[in-house]
């Protein structure tokens, strides 16, 4: 049964709004190839009726309304949300699942991580009144001082498709717990959820102006963002490529970014694991949301005693991967998002194999499937760490592997990449997981496991990952001004000029 797509606008100022230039952008389900909607296109015109909005919304009354309102009051809108969305979670992971290809019960997990999220920063929203006026202790007891946090102002956000109403709540939940208002900006392969984010915001009353979201094409919507001069600071997760263009634009009025970027990230499989937990956690790191993961664990470095059962297995598992439209009870691989994309991942497939690498297992489109962009799960051995498919991010359903003896050898491998986002070990031995935790360049590691994520846990990277945190208390930092006031509190007169003659 179709899922039907609510035709929506931008949503600017508390409400919906055309697009200036009333430009539409397709949607094309990645299931079935076929356009089954569209979605609003925002350009710089609609950039500066939204910035106008944010700007009023931390002004109105003196700020009294968001930006410094209680954090308790904030909070009240992000339970609000939270309950809101809970609310309409069936409908929501469905549209989610028809965008962007993922599977239903991966996009149901996503509302459920949505809820959290939201309430999460509820919490530390609440928990922020009590850290205003923090004293600091001072060598000099004629001065008094203490610390207030505010927040940083307009915020612009710009989210992937991979996740996209979870990427965009992990922005905005903070950003908004903070007192910030924030016009964010989903990406235009998957946007449909980003604009029901608006109409929960219009339910539950957000203030106009607090949260802006306009899709629209990068160069269109997305540069005149980050170009924006009353943009206070941009968060951006992404391609690296387009980070660059992001920094520069904010390097011209010194503006702060965030950035969460690709990766490359390596699993490191020690020859004492039990072999097919470890393979589990090996086809969950690269082959979950359909392999489109920044951080992936898509490089697996496995001890070369164990590599040859090890790997056998990998395929006796890689083979019960259930590979299907997404909607389908089961379903663990749906397709990926775009045809684009999809031409991208069969490319580096391609590449692999005229480079000399062997393709174990994997590297077409599904026999049973006849539409929609699909790949099968693919390991690929016979690698060296010149290879393309060794270096470069594929962003698709794509395993290549090495062998090493020592765990030095191990670790070397594992380092050998300009990406530092999340890597993962795999051994019985909890001192040497301690060690080699310590030496894997990664913004988070993993230990017998590859990819959990919890909103009370700090994520980013490392070198081209990217820098900054989101989640946690750290998140919520990263959109929040620190503020020293300090007062001179003798009743004696300074006395560090000569006082005139009287």
């Amino acid at each position: 049964m179709a899922i039907p797509i609510p035709s929506r606008q931008l949503f600017i100022n508390g409400d919906s709004a055309e697009p200036l230039l009333k430009k539409r952008i397709p949607i094309i389900n990645p299931t079935t190839e076929e356009i089954i909607g569209d979605i609003p296109a925002a350009t710089a015109e609609d950039v500066d009726v939204a910035m106008q909005a944010a700007r009023s919304a931390l002004t109105r009354n003196k700020g009294k309304d968001w930006a410094f309102a209680s954090g308790a009051v904030r909070a009240k809108y992000l339970r609000a949300i939270a309950a809101k969305i809970k609310e309409r979670k069936p409908v929501l992971a469905k549209l989610e699942t028809v965008d962007c290809g993922k599977p239903l019960s991966e996009s149901e997990a996503d509302m459920d991580d949505v809820v959290g999220c939201f309430e999460y920063y509820a919490d530390l929203a609440e928990g922020l009144d009590a850290k205003q006026k923090a004293p600091i202790s001072l060598p000099m007891k004629t001065f008094k001082s203490y610390v207030i946090k505010e927040p940083i102002g307009v915020v612009a956000l710009i989210v992937p498709w991979n996740y996209p109403l979870l990427m965009a709540t992990w922005k905005v939940a903070p950003a908004l717990a903070a007192g910030c208002a924030a016009i964010l900006k989903p990406s235009e392969l998957a946007s449909v959820t980003c604009l029901e984010l608006g109409e929960v915001c219009r339910e539950v009353d957000l203030p106009a102006g607090v949260l802006n979201i306009l899709p629209g094409l990068g160069p269109e919507a997305g540069a005149s963002l980050a170009s924006h001069p009353h943009v206070d600071k941009i968060s951006f997760t992404g391609s690296t490529v387009t980070a660059v263009k992001i920094m520069t634009a904010a390097a011209q009025r010194v503006k702060p970014v965030t950035l969460e970027l690709g990766g490359k990230g390596p699993i490191v499989v020690f020859e004492d694991v039990d072999i097919d937990k470890a393979v589990e956690w090996t086809i969950f790191g690269c082959f979950y949301t359909n392999g489109q993961i920044c951080s992936a664990t898509s490089r697996l470095i496995v001890h070369e005693s164990i590599a040859a059962e090890f790997l056998d297995r990998l395929v006796k598992w890689s083979e019960n991967i259930k590979i299907s439209d997404p909607l389908e009870e089961g379903c663990k691989l749906g397709p990926i998002v775009s045809r684009g994309q999809y031409e991208k991942v069969m490319n580096f497939i391609s590449n692999a194999k005229s480079e000399g690498a062997t393709i174990l297992y994997g590297g077409n489109r599904p026999k049973h499937l006849k539409k929609g962009f699909f790949v099968e799960p693919t390991i690929i051995t016979d690698v060296t760490t010149s290879m393309q498919i060794w270096r470069e991010e594929v962003f698709g359903p794509v395993l290549c592997v090495k062998t090493f003896t020592t765990e030095e050898e191990a670790i070397e491998l594992a380092n050998d990449t300009h990406y530092g986002l999340g890597g993962a070990v795999v051994s019985k031995d909890r001192e040497r997981c301690d060690r080699v935790s310590k030496l894997l360049q990664n913004g988070a590691v993993w230990v017998n496991c590859s990819q959990p994520c919890f909103c009370q846990a700090p994520f980013g990277g490392t070198k081209w990952s990217g820098f900054g945190r989101e989640l946690g208390e750290w998140g919520l930092e990263s959109y929040l001004s620190v503020k020293q006031v300090t007062e001179y509190v003798s009743d004696e007169q300074w006395g560090w000029y000569q006082p005139p003659n009287q």
